[in-house]
């Protein structure tokens, strides 16, 4: 039965992603799409993580023949525009983007350098309507850009900040060793928005909880993050929520780990980029992650999917997937075929119905915000080959048990986005 299953999952993972090597069938003129991320400083490694995921999206369209459109089909092509995880340097990116003909922009590490590149490209394409394009964000989780600061040109395929607490919450809220808990995040409109969200809903379902400690830091420019960390250990706290990401989370699970903390991270992102190796034994059963999908996901298909993202790139360390960049892609792809153009608004009218699936995972965009809804799934680190826990993160030999998994109607939140629409 195991090799039957062995050879089962080999065959899906070949049906579904024969890679995305082969010489693509399309011949019209490429659809360009510009990704703008951190490729150097102190976040490179989460562009470059981001940049994997997207290249294998791209090539499984292009395998199968590009985008269907009625002048023929054309190829997807990916660039690369470093934007060194600062506003001004995203801004000028955009700039190069637009006059090197790319019509679809790919941003998501950073709420700041997302809010910047909304306004830039909200008056962009008012003031240039013949040269407009669209915005897809995969991983900017502020939750005022699809609220007050929703726009027609912008689609969001992250569940926002709002959204993600709540999901963790779920698990936090049956957590009765939790009676403290310590807040930290990073200083911009996203940690901001995380931190006041955990006080709200903290408040709402677990009044019992005491918060002993909340507070901001500069986002990624802590290179010791030893004096937060012995506070949160003198604060006598059960649990830490945060938002951060990147090294500005592994340098402090590890810092939490040099000063002996031994109570629970609550996070967004504590499955990936490093954080399981840096806090190691310390988080079995003890760090808490939210995602859109993780590949624990009890289900052939979902093991097929991540496997073959392991042929594709096969060094440990590379193995950041995330299901939603994949889906935001494939929706791409739908609305351009569906639309018949790759023109910005009937693109954006056709993004707005999108509903896609792929592996067993599916999705669909909110028109009223261009907010994506989709399934959230909450993990508890644990050691690799523990039940639940097939596969590790980055070759850590630690992975990320699956315990609770959230439909997206049960993940879905109101929205405040009263969108200003535009025609043809």
């Amino acid at each position: 039965m195991k090799i039957e299953r062995r050879q089962a999952l080999k065959s899906l993972a070949a049906t579904l992603f024969a890679p995305a090597l082969a010489q693509a069938q399309a011949t019209g003129a490429p659809v360009k799409l510009a990704l703008i991320e951190a490729l150097s400083g102190a976040f490179a490694n989460t562009g470059e993580a981001v940049f994997r995921n997207l290249l294998w999206a791209v090539e499984r369209v292009n395998q199968r023949g590009g985008v269907k459109l009625p002048g023929g089909a054309r190829p997807l092509v990916l660039e690369r525009y470093d934007s060194k995880g600062q506003a001004e340097e995203a801004i000028a990116s955009l700039r190069s983007a637009i006059d090197d003909g790319a019509q679809f922009i790919l941003q998501g590490n950073s709420s700041a350098v997302a809010a910047a590149l909304l306004d830039a490209i909200d008056k962009h394409n008012e003031r240039e309507p013949t040269r407009r394009v669209l915005y897809l964000n995969y991983s900017a989780v502020d939750p005022a850009l699809t609220n007050e600061r929703c726009s027609f040109w912008h689609f969001r395929f992250d569940a926002h900040a709002d959204m993600r607490m709540a999901a963790l919450m779920q698990v936090l809220g049956q957590d009765k060793g939790v009676r403290s808990a310590y807040l930290i995040g990073q200083d911009y409109s996203f940690g901001q928005s995380v931190l006041r969200e955990a006080r709200r809903q903290l408040g709402a379902q677990r009044p019992d909880v005491r918060i002993v400690g909340d507070e901001l830091h500069p986002l990624g420019r802590v290179k010791d993050f030893l004096p937060y960390a012995t506070k949160i250990k003198a604060s006598g706290a059960d649990a830490v929520i945060t938002g951060n990401w990147g090294n500005d989370l592994t340098l402090m699970v590890k810092a939490a780990r040099d000063v002996g903390f031994d109570g629970k991270f609550y996070t967004f992102y504590g499955n990936a980029l490093g954080a399981p190796a840096a806090v190691g034994e310390a988080g079995v059963g003890r760090v808490v992650a939210i995602a859109d999908w993780l590949p624990n996901l009890p289900t052939a298909q979902s093991e097929a999917f991540y496997q073959s993202f392991r042929q594709r790139f096969p060094r440990p360390q590379d193995d950041y997937v995330h299901m939603r960049m994949q889906l935001m892609i494939e929706a791409l792809a739908q609305a351009i075929e569906r639309a018949g153009s790759v023109a910005a608004v009937p693109v954006a009218t056709a993004l707005e119905q999108a509903n896609v699936s792929l592996s067993g995972q599916s999705g669909r965009m909110r028109a009223a915000d261009h907010q994506f809804q989709q399934t959230l799934v909450v993990g508890v680190m644990d050691r690799q080959g523990s039940p639940g826990v097939k596969f590790d993160v980055e070759g850590s030999g630690y992975g990320f048990r699956v315990v609770r998994v959230i439909a997206p109607e049960k993940a879905e939140l109101p929205t405040s986005c009263r969108m200003s629409r535009v025609s043809v």
